[in-house]
């Protein structure tokens, strides 16, 4: 090798070794870099520039400018790229410029910290990064480079580039809200409802000042639980769009977030129309009071709510910016009620006594602290009629992806929303029970007589209110919705404050469903509706929910029927606050290192107490519409489970999942194996899934939800394939698992040969109990064609599986397993779709078929890769009647078997794994109405003896069985065209050491051990016999089983060489149906011991 440095090399030179594609704000698309040669000091652009491995994006904003740097020739650790946002690509080095240094002490490629690189591909606030990836700093400089600069092996989607180009497009014009206008105001103005000024004084005559208070109480107990468990989940990352929907979702994943996002946003379209009517009730009253109806009342509130619900459409349609305007106006409306409201108190005046105000009186204060129920009310009941007023404190979360810093405005903003709220409702109980009596007639002449004997408040001010015990007075706590404007110090500006709840509720409910909607669709959780995630302007816009909102509200308004559906309405709410505070408990129980919010003042129980208590609110409320909440909540959770989208959230529940298996694992490490307890855990030496569906197909048929299944799959390659390749295999492969409902882990390993990389997975794979104890193999179909090495090796196998005590079940189909060399034979996994009239062809894994055929897995040369699914438009060349064969016979175990036998040749104990596997067979649909058959050997004189014993044996393991056979001419001599054929089978493997010296013939032995001895083939003849015997009597009782379980037999490792072990397992399984050659590890697997 050279001295010489490696410099940076342009034009005609050799392939460079970094490559710089430059993205920047200026110049979106990745450009390829001038780099400055050893001559080209001026760093002018070469004709071609050479390729190489780095990707630096978007270091600079545009136009900045650094001037030209000097010639650079230096190792490649000193040299550092970047990109100026001009397209202009620069050098800087340690010595010359270190404005740009990247790392400390040197400039390297390495990266030091930076929240760029923590971004998801669509962060809306940013560029997103890229640091090195592992490969690109740690493999040799000639290996082929990566072809993205992508972390981790992950490709940004289609939606999230469109996303993030959105975000790009939008950036500079977005209006955003901070924690006041964006949080605070909306959830004081949702919390103030009309319940503020019509219901507060008919609850305090009710139930009491302290029971009033008490109610407050609770409910605001229950809202800031929420609160702060909102605050936690709001503070555990970054915050989208979405409210309560993205909250839940995130957190518990998209079953629970998905039906709770679907119900939550109808609660809001619904909601409006309630605000709406209850604005358009009053409107009509007003309306009503000056005779001026247009109709009559009921469809004047229609057409005075159809009126009120387009104009809010308008508001919102026209953007967020006016919308934020249109609040704050109702908001310093709505305080100038309040304040109006508690500015009357302390002005009573005389005509207003008759009416039951009288001011601020200790007796008034006295009589009316405890309760009155009355016309059947109970604290339970009065408790449902307020707790809606206490609701609404996610309408700040709801718009989260319009707020400046989601993080802090969310705690902020709601917490301090329900503060103020809740003093303002104590207030407001406060002073009216202070100043205002239960029951007042409203007649200047009741005053007190000195014939009259009573002893209220009422009296001791001067007024008999006694006639009001019999019903029909029409002032007073307890019978005046409106004794709020009677109080005030100015009455329209009640009314004038019960209009701004009523609407400013209706337009946070307006604006909030749309959002929610809106984020639901976009993760398309529900197929259809996808049309709704479209947004519009620099705000991206729900105008298509705006619109369905609106129709929503719309139809609910003319139907102006809203006492049932409201307990529906205020019992979806309830159930999103219950799954937010179960969502912090599931997160904290997960013990995820993820789950670290900035807002500490959260308690997991806490938040636990909190669902419980919204679950009893729910039915508190309105036990029949918890029921039915319950169960569309129900609905929607198994609609989305059995969809199963594929998201990737990071939910808690995947946490959760992780930690109880965990747990599980180790604990059931600490317990001894008991024989009652057996599975068969199988690693199945499959290659690439889809080369041999058939044993997948089988093996899965009895470790379904049984047991542990393992594809092990060795790769003999020269080159090794890089991280992302190696993940898209992974993922190829698990994908094709599971659209296969294949229950199964992919587990591959490389390795020089099939023993070293089986050695590798036999003792390597599983966890603590979860570890496989039967190796399962295909049956190796044309060995006598392949190299002898390869049989050894593949003999080796069975004995290392021994040696580590596992049981061995090998398949053998005669048509074979392995289905890699036909092109098309799988098809297109789900996550990729074709373009119309394209047709897939699947790329084999190699060019060739495995010269380890249906035992092992695919070897791939340094020129071969995984199998790729590609699409052409050439129809695919028509396949060869032993490939349309081996097609049909690879999804034999695909479908219901039907009526037949499994014959069971149960020829020596291995610990009853022959017998087991079997059982567990029938236990499945797919072979339900196959009857198992036992053979086993017997002498003649003996055969109703050993039935019987076996007989007995079967019915203590509690196995049915539809036959035994006792084969009581298992030891007659084969016949002699059967015996010629195994002696020619062997012949091209003997060693023949009589016919040369034995130096040679030892020599020889050395270098294939797989030849078969004069004395080896001696000692074994009545052996190899048995097997050609054996074969016979299978053709004779088993021809037309569906499958044939038989033990297999045994090879004494060392002195049985691995042709002639071969040359039994051919002789035995050769032209018969799908037969098992099941060995177990004579380790007890039955017992008939309870």
């Amino acid at each position: 090798m050279s001295d010489k440095k490696p410099s940076l090399r342009s034009g005609g030179s050799a392939q460079s070794r970094f490559q710089v594609d430059v993205v920047t704000e200026a110049s979106p698309a990745p450009a390829q870099a001038p780099a400055p040669g050893p001559g080209t000091a001026d760093g002018s652009s070469a004709p071609e520039e050479s390729k190489g491995r780095f990707r630096v994006v978007g270091f600079l904003d545009p136009g900045s400018d650094i001037g030209s740097p000097p010639d650079v020739s230096r190792e490649p650790d000193a040299v550092s790229l970047h990109s100026t946002g001009t397209g202009q690509t620069h050098i800087s080095d340690s010595h010359s410029n270190t404005y740009y240094m990247r790392t400390f002490g040197h400039n390297t490629i390495d990266a030091v910290p930076n929240i760029e690189f923590y971004r998801q591909t669509a962060a809306p606030f940013g560029e997103k990064l890229t640091r090195p990836s592992l490969s690109e700093l740690h493999d040799e400089l000639d290996k082929e480079p990566l072809e993205d600069g992508l972390a981790n092996g992950e490709e940004p989607s289609a939606a999230e580039e469109a996303a993030a180009l959105m975000a790009k497009e939008a950036k500079g014009g977005t209006v955003k809200f901070g924690w006041v206008k964006g949080v605070l105001v909306r959830c004081m103005l949702n919390i103030w409802g009309v319940m503020l000024f019509i219901r507060m004084s008919w609850i305090v005559g009710q139930a009491g000042i302290g029971l009033t208070i008490g109610i407050i109480f609770m409910a605001t107990l229950v809202t800031t639980i929420t609160g702060l468990s909102t605050s936690a989940i709001a503070t555990n990352g970054f915050v989208r769009g979405g409210g309560a929907y993205y909250l839940i979702s995130r957190s518990l994943g998209p079953e629970f977030g998905g039906s709770i996002g679907l119900i939550f946003a109808f609660a809001n379209a619904v909601a409006v129309a309630m605000y709406v009517v209850g604005f358009a009730e009053t409107v009509v009253e007003m309306l009503n009071d000056v005779d001026a109806l247009m109709t009559d009342e009921l469809n004047d509130i229609r057409i005075v709510g159809t009126l009120t619900i387009i104009l809010l459409l308008g508001i919102s349609v026209a953007g967020m910016e006016w919308e934020a305007k249109a609040q704050i106006v109702l908001l310093i409306i709505l305080l100038a009620a309040i304040v109006n409201f508690f500015l009357g108190t302390f002005m009573p005046t005389d005509n207003k006594e008759p009416k039951g105000f009288f001011g601020y009186h200790t007796a008034i204060l006295v009589e009316n602290f405890g309760p009155d129920f009355r016309d059947e009310e109970t604290f339970f009941s009065v408790f449902a009629i307020f707790f809606p007023a206490a609701t609404g404190i996610l309408a700040g979360a709801n718009i989260s992806g319009d707020l400046i810093d989601p993080q802090s405005a969310i705690p902020k903003g709601t917490l301090l929303a329900i503060l103020i709220t809740g003093l303002t409702y104590v207030a407001v109980t406060i002073s009216t029970g202070s100043c205002i009596v239960r029951d007042a007639t409203g007649d200047q002449n009741d005053t007190v007589s000195d014939t009259v004997n009573c002893t209220d408040a009422a009296c001791r001010l001067g007024y008999d209110f006694s006639i009001c015990k019999e019903g029909g007075c029409q002032f007073g706590l307890m019978n005046d919705f409106q004794v709020m404007s009677l109080v005030s110090f100015f009455s329209p500006l009640i009314t004038a404050g019960i209009f701004s709840a009523t609407l400013s509720s209706a337009l946070a409910s307006l604006v909030s469903a749309p959002k929610v909607f809106q984020a639901l669709c976009k993760d398309n959780i529900y197929p259809g509706l996808g049309i709704f995630a479209k947004g519009y302007g620099k705000n991206n816009e729900p105008l298509r929910g705006y619109v369905l909102t609106f129709c929503i509200g719309l139809a609910f308004i003319l139907i102006a029927e809203l006492n049932i559906i409201a307990p529906i309405i205020s019992n979806f709410f309830l159930a999103s606050y219950a799954l937010i505070n179960f969502s912090v408990f599931h997160a904290s129980m997960a013990n995820s290192p993820g789950w670290r919010p900035s807002f500490k003042y959260y308690n997991m129980w806490v938040s636990l107490a909190g669902a419980i208590l919204c679950c009893v609110v729910m039915f508190v409320i309105n036990w029949w519409a918890a029921l039915v909440t319950l169960l569309i909540v129900l609905a929607l959770y198994i609609y989305v489970c059995y969809k199963k989208p594929d998201v990737n959230w990071g939910s808690s529940t995947q946490a959760l999942i992780y930690n109880q298996a965990l747990t599980h694992c180790l604990n059931l490490s600490g317990v001894e194996d008991h024989v009652k307890n057996f599975r068969p855990q199988c690693l199945v030496l499959a290659g690439y899934p889809n080369s041999r569906p058939a044993l997948l197909q089988l093996v899965n048929s009895f470790t379904k939800n049984v047991s542990l299944m393992v594809c092990g799959h060795v790769r003999t390659v020269s080159r090794r394939p890089n991280f992302k390749e190696l993940s898209q295999d992974y993922a190829r492969c698990r994908r094709w698992l599971s659209k296969k409902r294949i229950k199964a882990f992919y587990s591959p390993v490389f390795a020089d040969n099939l023993r070293q990389g089986t050695q590798l997975l036999l003792q390597a794979v599983g966890l603590g109990r979860l570890k496989p104890n039967t190796l399962v193999m295909g049956f190796k179909n044309n060995w006598s064609d392949g190299d002898m090495r390869d049989v050894e090796n593949y003999i080796n196998c069975i004995h290392d599986a021994f040696d580590l005590q596992f049981g061995v079940v090998i398949l053998r189909l005669q048509d074979g397993l392995d289905i890699s060399h036909i092109q098309g034979q799988d098809e297109l996994s789900p996550s990729e779709k074709p373009p119309k009239g394209s047709k897939d062809i699947l790329i084999s894994v190699s060019l060739v078929k495995d010269s380890d055929s249906d035992s092992c897995p695919s070897k791939t040369t340094s020129n071969q890769s995984s199998p790729l699914i590609l699409r052409a438009s050439e129809t695919k060349s028509p396949l060869s009647l032993t490939d349309q064969r081996l097609l049909e016979s690879s999804q034999m175990f695909k479908k219901k078997q039907g009526k037949g036998t499994i014959d069971v040749w149960w020829l020596f104990d291995d610990g009853g794994l022959t017998l087991l596997i079997p059982y567990l067979l029938t236990t499945r649909s797919k072979w339900g109405d196959c009857r198992i058959r036992v053979f086993i050997g017997g002498k003649i004189n003996r055969i109703d003896h050993d039935r019987r014993a076996m007989a007995t044996l079967l019915s203590r393991f509690r196995i049915d069985f539809s036959d035994i056979n006792v084969l009581g001419d298992i030891n007659v001599k084969p016949k002699k065209h059967n015996k010629l054929s195994f002696k020619e089978l062997i012949e091209p493997y003997r060693l023949r050491e009589d016919d040369m010296e034995q130096e040679a013939a030892e020599t020889l032995k050395a270098q294939e051990p797989w030849r078969i001895t004069d004395n080896e083939l001696e000692l074994y003849k009545a052996k190899s016999n048995r097997q050609i015997r054996l074969n016979e009597l299978l053709k004779e009782h088993s021809s037309t089983a569906k499958l044939i379980v038989i033990s297999m037999p045994l090879a004494r490792k060392g002195t049985v060489s691995s042709a002639l072990y071969m040359c039994w397992l051919e002789t035995l399984s050769k032209d018969l149906p799908p037969l098992l050659l099941v060995r177990g590890n004579h380790q007890s697997v039955l017992t008939f011991y309870s």
